[in-house]
């Protein structure tokens, strides 16, 4: 018995040591089969995060690219621009002018044009013009000083420069949309030039009248030198447009805008400025003035009395 329980013994212990040699097998290959797997994964994962990597570079450089020609196009438009107002070369052409083609364009103002069947030539410059506003602000501050407008505190430059600007840029402007409708022939710089070299009736009409106080003079020469340079202007209008209605439109509108500014300057424009000036300033105060004060008649027989005693004791 005791030599058969040995041989049991045994073979339980075979049969132990041969499970746990399998069972020791098993997990080494399920090890290996895992570290595999793990490998397999990190391989893949790396192969992934290669791709995407390279997409978010490509992506950026691309990103980068993109914003590099925006900025460059920005910057190129930038400094056009900036050149483009800053560069006074542009303004040159319409302030190259001579002295003697300002004066034959002044008297040529004044001398309405017979040929209208063809398109008549307007000068496309502006220092002749620039020069007859700024004359005609000029006058009309002579012409506050010569009248009895009270001139208070500060001073009447900028009303005038503002009315002369003001009429000039504003009705070139009208006129020149006006124009556009009815398919006149005519830029806004030539327009400009126009309306401004009609201005030199207006500065003659109201240099003299502002002088010569006659209201018949003023009427004359309203009708004869504010008439001339109008009529110019309109054949000139009338050349370069074509229809009857458009001519009557616009030249009408034309004739009566500018005569008018002329009768408002004269009469009106001094009432209006000192109306303003009361507006912002107050009413017109008189002046300070000293005034003798009454003396009581006890005082003067008072004084009677001491002269008669004085002349006594002498």
């Amino acid at each position: 018995q005791g030599g058969g329980s040995a041989v049991i013994d045994m073979e339980n212990m075979d049969d132990t040591s041969g499970s746990s040699f399998e069972d020791m097998g098993e997990m080494h290959q399920r090890m290996k089969e895992e570290e595999e797997e793990a490998e397999g994964e990190a391989g893949a994962g790396e192969e992934e995060d290669g791709e995407f990597l390279g997409m978010k570079g490509l992506r950026g450089q691309l990103g980068r690219q993109v914003a590099d020609q925006m900025w460059q196009v920005g910057k190129r438009q930038a400094s056009k621009a900036f050149s483009l107002y800053a560069n006074i070369d542009i303004l040159r052409p319409y302030f190259d002018v001579e002295p003697v083609q300002v004066r034959a364009r002044l008297l040529e103002s004044m001398i309405p044009v017979k040929m209208i069947n063809f398109p008549q030539k307007i000068a496309g410059e502006l220092y002749g013009p620039l020069m007859l506003v700024f004359t005609l602000v000029a006058i009309l501050l002579h012409g506050m000083k010569t009248s009895d407008t009270i001139i208070r505190e500060g001073t009447l430059m900028g009303t005038a420069i503002g009315t002369c600007f003001g009429y000039w840029l504003g009705v070139s402007s009208f006129m020149y949309f006006l124009a556009y409708l009815c398919n006149a022939q005519i830029t806004m710089v030539q327009m400009l030039s126009l309306l401004g070299y009609g201005l030199f009736g207006h500065c003659i009409t109201l240099f003299v009248t502002y002088n010569i106080h006659f209201h018949s003079l003023f009427y004359i020469f309203w009708l004869v030198v504010g008439g001339l340079s109008t009529l110019r202007m309109v054949a000139v209008l009338v050349s370069r447009t074509v229809g009857h209605t458009q001519r009557l439109i616009l030249c009408g509108t034309l004739a009566a805008l500018h005569m008018l500014f002329l009768l408002y300057l004269h009469f009106a424009y001094h009432k209006v400025v000192e109306g303003i000036l009361d507006t912002l300033e107050g009413p017109n105060m008189p002046p300070f003035q000293r005034v003798a004060r009454d003396v009581p008649v006890v005082s003067n027989t008072v004084l009677n009395t001491t002269a008669k005693a004085i002349a006594l004791t002498l």
